[in-house]
């Protein structure tokens, strides 16, 4: 973990919601797809953990939705610099993804998978991703994950666009290793339809971002485990759903 200053270079809407944001500074800890950034605002006693999207030279770029104060006061933010936790969480393992991995992201659980699959491209693998949303004008990155060379097939809740229905209306294919980020809704119903070992990545409330306060702890079958140090990324072998 590394505390520093990083400069904002732009910071766009993508939709009426979500906003893409990209920093420079000293992304030297950022080792892994999956890690997670935690942001200090102004008059705000917690950081705002967000995650990773892409990382390349000195520019970091996350993808957030605004859904509260903290994050609609990041939205107005065009120029400065913002203090920085880098390097937090343990990220997802691309020694496991065999050679057809599939990545499953919902809302913003997408963003975090655009690294990972970046990475699984540049190993040589065959790179399928089902994006997740409740509707047409929510839909971001699509591109973006096709023109890295992902097969990329999208669901909508509602129908207005590609698949009609979630994410698991799609998995009906061939895959070696499933990749996802979402509500927990999905990431249970994933893991239930999945037909492969996977690396699920836990969205969850974080007091600190790096293992102190014990605030977004979890059972394991391996124990207790801090999703915000431990994980945020679980294999799907160690999961325990809370009933």
């Amino acid at each position: 973990m590394k505390q520093s200053f990083f400069e904002i270079k732009s910071n766009t809407a993508l939709t009426d919601s979500i906003m893409k944001m990209e920093l420079k500074g000293d992304t030297s800890e950022i080792t892994r797809s999956g890690q997670f950034i935690n942001i200090k605002l102004e008059e705000k006693f917690l950081r705002r953990p967000i995650s990773v999207c892409d990382c390349e030279g000195d520019t970091v770029t996350i993808i957030y939705k605004i859904v509260g104060a903290g994050t609609e006061q990041m939205s107005r933010k065009r120029k400065g610099s913002l203090d920085i936790l880098t390097g937090l969480g343990n990220g997802y393992d691309t020694s496991l993804s065999g050679e057809k991995p599939l990545l499953i992201g919902g809302g913003v659980g997408v963003p975090p998978l655009y690294m990972l699959a970046k990475k699984l491209i540049g190993e040589g693998k065959k790179v399928s991703v089902i994006l997740g949303f409740n509707t047409k004008s929510e839909i971001f990155y699509e591109k973006e994950f096709a023109d890295l060379g992902c097969e990329v097939t999208v669901t909508t809740v509602d129908g207005s666009y590609g698949t009609k229905g979630f994410v698991t209306n799609a998995m009906d294919r061939e895959y070696s290793h499933i990749y996802t980020c979402g509500p927990e809704p999905m990431l249970k119903a994933v893991y239930n339809e999945s037909k492969t070992s996977g690396q699920f990545s836990f969205e969850e409330r974080m007091g600190c971002g790096f293992g102190a306060c014990m605030g977004c702890s979890c059972k394991t079958l391996y124990g207790n485990k801090r999703i915000c140090k431990d994980g945020p990324v679980l294999l799907k072998e160690e999961i325990i759903w809370e009933k």
